[in-house]
């Protein structure tokens, strides 16, 4: 997932120009990603094959033929009432647990326009309310549970009617940011110093209010962004998971030691950020960026549908990894998330208490921004080395589906030979198997994409970052810089 980035409040009094090329680039991520999670979701499918096998022979290639094996049945098979009335069941319970579930009451950082707004946090027990509600479902009825089942079977209209939300609501909360009264808002509501440059689409997108909020009946005031942040997406991720691990029980009658690889590296991740959920009050997510298209998409539709792929792509081929492929997996997950963790500890340690005889040896500058910033430890080993163990996290991701690609057959067209050991027979449709075949390593497009992905997007992260840092810091960054000079892989960038 996209790494929480802590920053001194000072980076948000700053206006500053366009970011993500603009309202070009603007337009092109909310209206091209929320296609590309569709191409995603219909070219790497449990109808045909993963990609679509029409795909592969482009001399022979048709429409016709394309969506026959995507299982493409119109615009209107893309959403049903079912799917929408479940995926604002979960709403409403995520919701309830946020309201009547006991809490942690922070308080966040100091606003431009003074006053420090009140949170309150219990993401870490309402996922361990609602993983113990899954639990006893799952004890009780088994894969074939309900809950299970539903999920994989609207899969394209939850999808669908995430998209939807995402978009009602980054336009909801642009025009009630236009009720943000100056220069001091009685409620200390306040514009996010890069979301009004005046362009409707970039504004929109990038998000004009800072941080907004809204009183509903029954539930009281809810922070949009910090409830986002975490919940309900972060936590959908790992339920997509668990869905598509009882998926692969009834299509295979076992569970892989691949997908449970997958599934545990990232809950890691995930309950990892929500124990540690009031750290997102340092991040530029909560200072800096207001709320609009590009973090309520990110959140409620990008995390869940796309970093749950892996999981996706196993419930139909299984893939066996054994002793040696899940310990280089696991040696992989165990230095991602040592880095990770060991990096952000000792950040958090040196700015609460620099005299903890743990980072007191540590060396820094003074910046005439009042700030220190290390130039030993962890941090002097690369500017923005904490990206680094989340890009090595992501390898743990898609490194159990191998090389992945795969077509269904049946066996009255496509005989199995007695020699061929990666077929494997659907239990629930006869005749019905998956077999690589022409289409291994082909997959790796999809099952991969999370790790490319993520390198682009730290390495995008990461120049924000130095801007931001720059315009702050001035020539102490550039001191810092001499100090430092890698970006995130030392003696490489």
């Amino acid at each position: 997932m996209a790494p929480k980035r802590e920053v001194d409040k000072s980076l948000a009094e700053k206006p500053h120009g366009y970011e993500f090329l603009g309202p070009p680039g603007a337009f092109v991520i909310s209206f091209g990603l929320p296609v590309l999670v569709y191409v995603f979701t219909f070219l790497c499918n449990d109808i045909s094959g993963c990609p679509a096998p029409i795909l592969l022979s482009p001399s022979n290639f048709s429409f016709d033929q394309l969506k026959k094996e995507v299982g493409w049945t119109g615009v209107e098979g893309l959403l049903n009432t079912n799917a929408v009335l479940g995926t604002l069941g979960y709403y409403l319970l995520s919701l309830t647990l946020h309201t009547f579930l006991p809490s942690t009451n922070v308080k966040g950082t100091e606003l431009r326009s003074g006053g420090k707004l009140d949170y309150r946090f219990n993401a870490f027990s309402s996922a361990l309310f609602t993983m113990a509600i899954l639990a006893a479902g799952t004890v009780v009825y088994g894969a074939d549970w309900s809950v299970w089942t539903f999920i994989t079977d609207n899969y394209v209209g939850i999808l669908t009617t995430n998209i939807l939300i995402s978009y009602i609501l980054a336009t909801y909360v642009y025009i009630r940011s236009f009720s943000v009264k100056h220069p001091k808002d009685p409620n200390m509501r306040e514009l996010a110093a890069g979301g009004h440059s005046g362009n409707v689409l970039y504004d929109w997108f990038i998000g004009r209010e800072l941080n907004p909020r809204v009183v509903l009946p029954i539930f009281g005031e809810v922070d949009i962004k910090a409830w986002c942040e975490l919940r309900p997406g972060m936590l959908g991720w790992i339920i997509m998971d668990l869905a598509f691990i009882m998926k692969q029980y009834r299509n295979h009658g076992r569970v892989t030691d691949s997908i449970i690889l997958v599934t545990v590296a990232q809950a890691i991740y995930t309950f990892d950020a929500l124990y540690m959920e009031p750290a997102i009050l340092t991040t530029i997510d909560l200072i800096a960026d207001g709320f609009g298209m590009m973090l309520s998409f990110g959140d409620l539709v990008w995390v869940p549908f796309t970093y749950s792929l892996q999981a996706r792509y196993l419930s139909v081929y299984p893939v066996d990894l054994g002793l040696v492929g899940i310990a280089a997996v696991l040696a992989v997950q165990g230095v991602g998330y040592y880095i990770f963790r060991a990096v952000n500890n000792e950040k958090n340690r040196f700015r609460t208490n620099p005299d903890d005889p743990r980072v007191s040896h540590l060396k820094y500058i003074e910046t005439a921004a009042g700030s220190r910033l290390l130039v030993s430890g962890w941090w002097g080993t690369a500017r923005h080395i904490n990206y680094l163990g989340d890009w090595f996290m992501s390898w743990s991701y898609v490194l159990p589906t191998a090389l992945s690609g795969y077509v269904i057959r049946n066996v009255a067209q496509h005989p199995v030979q007695a020699s061929q050991n990666d077929a494997y027979f659907f239990k629930n449709s006869y005749g019905k198997y998956v077999v690589p075949a022409e289409a291994k390593g082909w997959g790796m497009i999809f099952t991969y994409f999370f790790m490319v992905y993520f390198a682009v997007l730290l390495i995008h992260r990461e120049r924000r970052d130095e801007e931001k840092c720059r315009r702050k810091y001035g020539k102490d960054w550039d001191r810092y810089v001499e100090l430092v000079p890698y970006r995130i892989i030392p003696y490489v960038y």
